[in-house]
């Protein structure tokens, strides 16, 4: 078996044969730190941690660098808006967004370079590009000169004439050619600035992530990963810079990106009013229930998000977790690589198809229900955690999870009287008064599950609930 991922670059579904298998390189572009991150800020920082995951597994040694951008006009604006030093937008920013991700499950990758700890790296490079005939000076900016590397619009699929066509490219009469983008630019006293060659400035976007990938992690890199908006221009201008100030060199191996969140099956927008900031959506549900419903989806298809997308994943997880709460009688210590069943790990290793790979969690999930020896039980509790774990879902105390979820239910004793005596009107067939003895049940919040080992209840649902969880199996 081999791990398998969908390279941007050629269009098509690879083998992964990294450069040194004794240390993994990935570079995923990370956030703008001006403003709260809102759900589709948040898929990429999920699909790339559970990616980190998956190479984990099978490499001694992942690198994973997620910049942060701290240098940006976007920034500046929030700042000035805000009558705030820059530094005080990214600094409470950084800390919104690493916040969000911890809520999510997704961990501080193994570096996290800012672009403002990188500016003599970006001179550098620019001189270098200056030197090699791909990047000239030109009222005050340095621009890089896009006809100097022919293969410009191989990872977007597009000439270059109608790259520019399509986007928004800045036309300024000190261009030599439209499609030239700024590495460097002028600053005004009231704007971030550093002395250079070319007097006290500020660097483009595109120039960042190239300079911390060579300064962090080499010149050619395995993966490179981000958003599908950052195909083009950003990607497109991070190849041309990296290649050509590597004299011809392999920039990144395989491009990996992410498709879109999409609400009601509209583009997020803030004219459209339906931007769903993670803060917010943290107020309806765990942050476990955010994680699954990302990788509900393959990750490179969009994710539409309607009202119902996180009260069915926290339903999802309220089932599993109630799987966890009957299997916690067994013990079985902790899960390693070996408990994750064959044809989890292949979903997974197939370009990251969690649809399938959540298939599999799914069923182990039934099967629990199912099972009625020691053995069995055990055997099926290591495989449920271990895939759980993989996914990074799963991970709190299952008590807990429903405690907080439904709340304390008074009159235990009188429910398990009543489950009783309804247990003994299906065992005499007397069905009549088995459902009676059950809506009166449901009346009250109470979801019963029958299965092979008896029947199991908790609190928290109404019919319509029960209705899905039956048909679930």
């Amino acid at each position: 078996m081999s791990i398998q991922l969908y390279n941007t670059l050629t269009g098509r579904k690879e083998v992964f044969v990294p450069g040194d298998p004794e240390r993994i390189t990935m570079y995923v572009c990370g956030p703008t730190v001006y403003s709260f991150p809102h759900i589709g800020n948040a898929r990429p920082p999920v699909v790339f941690d559970l990616l980190y995951r998956v190479l984990s597994r099978r490499y001694p040694t992942v690198i994973y660098a997620r910049n942060i951008t701290d240098l940006d006009d976007k920034i500046n604006a929030a700042a000035k808006q805000a009558d705030l030093p820059i530094d005080a937008i990214t600094t409470k920013f950084a800390a919104v967004f690493h916040d969000d991700m911890a809520a999510l499950g997704v961990p501080l990758p193994t570096i996290e370079p800012r672009a403002t700890e990188h500016i003599s790296q970006m001179i550098a490079m620019i001189e270098s590009l200056i030197e090699k005939g791909h990047a000239y000076e030109a009222d005050g900016h340095v621009l890089f000169h896009v006809p100097s590397f022919p293969e410009y619009g191989r990872l977007s699929r597009q000439d270059r004439e109608k790259i520019i066509e399509g986007a928004r490219v800045e036309v300024a009469p000190y261009k030599r050619d439209a499609a030239d983008f700024v590495l460097w630019k002028p600053s005004t006293m009231d704007l971030p600035g550093w002395d250079s060659p070319w007097g006290r400035g500020r660097p483009g976007w595109h120039l960042e992530c190239a300079c911390m990938i060579e300064e962090h992690l080499g010149d050619t890199i395995d993966i490179h990963g981000g958003g599908s908006d950052l195909v083009f221009p950003h990607h497109e201008n991070e190849i041309a810079q990296g290649t050509c100030a590597h004299d011809g060199q392999i920039f990144s191996r395989y491009w990996m990106h992410v498709g879109f969140v999409n609400v009601d099956k509209e583009k997020m927008s803030k004219s459209l009013g339906n931007v769903l900031l993670i803060r917010d959506l943290l107020e309806e549900a765990p942050g476990e229930a955010i994680r699954l419903a990302l990788l509900s989806a393959h990750y490179r298809s969009p994710v539409d998000w309607s009202t119902d997308t996180l009260d069915q994943a926290a339903r999802t997880l309220d089932r599993l977790y109630g799987a966890l709460r009957d299997l916690q009688d067994v013990e079985v210590g902790e899960p390693c690589d070996d408990d994750l069943p064959e044809e989890f790990v292949a979903a997974l290793e197939d370009d990251l198809d969690t649809r399938q790979a959540l298939a599999v969690l799914f069923e182990l999930r039934r099967a629990a229900r199912r099972a009625d020896s020691v053995d069995d039980r055990a055997t099926i509790k290591k495989k449920l955690v271990a895939c759980a774990g993989m996914l990074g879902i799963g991970q709190q105390d299952p008590n807990d999870w429903l405690l907080e979820r439904f709340g304390q239910v008074e009159d235990v004793e009188e429910i398990e009287r009543l489950v009783a005596e309804r247990d003994e009107a299906r065992h005499t067939r007397d069905f009549a008064k088995a459902d009676r003895i059950r809506d009166a049940l449901v009346e009250r919040g109470i979801v019963l599950e029958d299965g092979a080992s008896g029947t199991r209840w908790r609190a928290g649902a109404d019919p319509a609930a029960l209705d899905e969880e039956e048909q679930d199996g």
